[in-house]
C-alpha cells in the first residue's frame, strides 16, 4: 500500500514536538547544573589587601587546604585600596552563591565606620560570618639607621625632633602607632601608603621612621635585620621573639594592646549549605600541619576557627573596641 506524504500540519506537528523534547532535555540538564553539590567550580577569595601583605599570606596559606578539602580550586584575588574598602565592598555586592568569598579584617569588619564616615557597605548587614581564622599581634620598628634602640630612647627622640615619620597601610597600623603616640606624648607625621609593602620598603630604606605591622609581615624583616623591633602590641611577649618587650614594659604605658585579626565572609543571603561546607573546610585546614607550620610556628599567628555565630558576635565586640580604640587615639573621622 503506497504510504501517502506527511501533510504540512503532520510536519509542523513534528517540529514542535522536537523543539519541546530539546528544550526539555535542556531544562533538565540546567537542574542538573543547578543541583549539583556545591562547590562545582572554582571559588573566587577577594583579598582586599595588596600581594604580600598578613592578609595576602593568611588567604593563601588557607586556601591551599581549603581547595584540597572542596576539591575546586581558591582563586585569590587582590583588590587593595581604601584600608581595604574596595575589595570589601566588591564582595559585599557580589553574588549570594557561595563562590565568592572576603578574606575580611579587624580593618573592613571592625575599624571601619570608627575611621570614614562613608564606608560603602554595611558590615553587620551586608556580610554573612563563615568562621574567623587567626589573630596576630604587631611589632613596633624603626629603620637601622634611626638612632633609637629601644621604645624609651624612641620617645626621648621624638620629643626633641619635629621630622619623625610614621607609616599606615590598614586600620590597625595606624590605630596601633596613633595609641602609642597618644599614651606615650610622641609627636610623628602620618604617612599613609595603599600597601603595606611599599611601606615596608620605605621603613628599610629609611624613608620613614616607624612602622607599626604585624608579625606576619615584619617577623621576616626583624630576623633578617632589615629593621629594628623595638616592641610587640600584646600584653604578653611573642613565643616568637621571647626577648622583644611589650608596649605596656618598654614604655611604661598601662592597658596598651592591640591585635590584627581575618576572618572569612561571604555576600549576605548565601546558602546555608555553602556557609556550612566552606565553615567545615576552614576547620579541617586549621589543622593542617602545613598550615600550622606556614602561620603558627613561622608567623606567631594564632589559628582559632569559629561558628558563623560566634564570629558575628565577634565583629559586633570588636566594632566597639575599635571605636574605642579610635577614640584613645584621637583619630578624626574622615
Amino acid at each position: 500500500m503506497p504510504r501517502t506524504a506527511p501533510t504540512r500540519r503532520t510536519i509542523n506537528l513534528w517540529a514542535a514536538a522536537a523543539l519541546t523534547g530539546a528544550a526539555a532535555i535542556a531544562g533538565m540538564a540546567g537542574r542538573a547544573e543547578a543541583q549539583a553539590p556545591y562547590p562545582n567550580r572554582p571559588i573566587r577569595a577577594i583579598v582586599p589587601f595588596a600581594a604580600g601583605s598578613a592578609t595576602d599570606i593568611v588567604a593563601r596559606t588557607f586556601g591551599d587546604q581549603i581547595s584540597k578539602t572542596l576539591g575546586q580550586s581558591i582563586v585569590i584575588e587582590n583588590r587593595p585600596g581604601a584600608n581595604g574598602m574596595i575589595g570589601a565592598n566588591a564582595v559585599a555586592k557580589a553574588d549570594a552563591d557561595g563562590y565568592t568569598i572576603l578574606i575580611g579584617t579587624n580593618s573592613t569588619n571592625a575599624a571601619a565606620p570608627a575611621l570614614y564616615n562613608n564606608v560603602p557597605f554595611d558590615m553587620h548587614k551586608d556580610f554573612q560570618a563563615v568562621s574567623f581564622l587567626c589573630s596576630v599581634p604587631l611589632i613596633v620598628a624603626v629603620s637601622n639607621e634611626t638612632p633609637a634602640r629601644t621604645l624609651r630612647e624612641l620617645i626621648d627622640l621624638a620629643k626633641s625632633r619635629t621630622d619623625l615619620t610614621f607609616a599606615s597601610a590598614s586600620a590597625s597600623q595606624r590605630v596601633s602607632t596613633e595609641m602609642l603616640l597618644t599614651m606615650t606624648g610622641m609627636k610623628m607625621t602620618h604617612v599613609f601608603y595603599r600597601q603595606g609593602p611599599a611601606a615596608m620598603q620605605d621603613l628599610i630604606a629609611n624613608r620613614v621612621t616607624l612602622f607599626t605591622a604585624d608579625l606576619g609581615v615584619m617577623l621576616p624583616q626583624v630576623r633578617a635585620n632589615t629593621v629594628r623591633a623595638l616592641a610587640v602590641t600584646s600584653q604578653a611577649r611573642s613565643p616568637q621573639m621571647p626577648d622583644l618587650p611589650t608596649v605596656d614594659e618598654a614604655a611604661g604605658t598601662k592597658g596598651y594592646e592591640l591585635i590584627a585579626w581575618f576572618g572569612m565572609f561571604v555576600p549576605a543571603g548565601t546558602p546555608p549549605e555553602a556557609v556550612r561546607k566552606l565553615n567545615a573546610a576552614v576547620r579541617q585546614a586549621a589543622v593542617a600541619p602545613e598550615l600550622v607550620r606556614a602561620l603558627s610556628d613561622n608567623l606567631g599567628m594564632q589559628i582559632a576557627p569559629s561558628s558563623p555565630d560566634e564570629l558575628t558576635q565577634r565583629v559586633r565586640v570588636e566594632a566597639d573596641k575599635w571605636a574605642e580604640a579610635v577614640r584613645v587615639a584621637g583619630i578624626e573621622k574622615q
